[in-house]
């Protein structure tokens, strides 16, 4: 069995991030390169009031113009948000993340050592974790970017004869450009989602490389039983 090619992610990356991207693994961006990046945030520059009910903690916050913090969000450098990001109550935002412009973070949503492309949106409670949505991607509400296998090893991507190795013991999902999930999803460590599909409520998508524009659809069979009242 030939192994699964990596599908089409990501049309038009950052020039600071396109510099670290390699097509081939792209799992690499949340590596070294994404340290590179951070480490040349300048310690504090902040561009839109906050709320002394917002927490910041540590050092290299960047936050763009325009950008709208609820009050009891917590942000933790060092981290990178652009233009016109909302982040909403309860938000808590650790381990260096690169969250692009006009991006959405829900309430009680953790995020971990992440990056958001331009429009990417998890609105409402989910967790994302050592992940990268592309632009326009869309998480349920609930939906959970689960980053840690059970017994810590390496994470592998089932690719077909042979797993193709990440040299990660922490990864979690890399969506393509307009990727929506439905509630309630949950994607395994090590997930490759090609541009524009769609994953339907409720799923538990496994490790291994999914194609663009596709439909990953969820069957189940319900059983309906009379309640007896006698």
């Amino acid at each position: 069995m030939s192994p699964t090619p990596l599908p089409a992610l990501f049309e038009d990356l950052p020039q600071e991030l396109e510099e670290h991207y390699n097509p081939e693994a792209p799992w690499e961006l949340l590596g070294e390169g994404l340290d590179e990046i951070l480490a040349n945030l300048p310690s504090s520059a902040i561009d839109s009031p906050l709320s002394p009910e917002v927490h910041l903690l540590g050092d290299r916050i960047v936050i763009g113009p325009g950008a709208r913090i609820h009050p009891g969000a917590l942000i933790e450098g060092p981290i990178r948000i652009g233009r016109d990001v909302v982040i909403r109550t309860g938000a808590y935002l650790r381990g260096g993340n690169w969250i692009g412009d006009n991006c959405v973070v829900g309430a009680n949503t953790e995020v971990m050592r992440s990056i958001f492309l331009h429009g990417a949106k998890a609105p409402h409670l989910s967790y994302v974790g050592d992940s990268i949505l592309g632009e326009g991607v869309n998480l349920g509400a609930g939906s959970v970017l689960s980053n840690l296998r059970h017994d810590g090893r390496q994470i592998a991507i089932p690719t077909g004869d042979s797993p193709l190795p990440t040299g990660r013991r922490k990864l979690g999902a890399i969506l393509g450009d307009g990727v929506l999930t439905g509630c309630n999803c949950v994607l395994f460590p090590g997930v490759v989602v090609g541009r524009a599909s769609q994953i339907y409520p409720g799923v538990q998508l496994r490790s291994g490389i999914y194609p663009a524009g596709c439909l990953v659809k969820l069957r189940q069979e319900l059983e309906i039983v009379q309640i007896r009242t006698d």
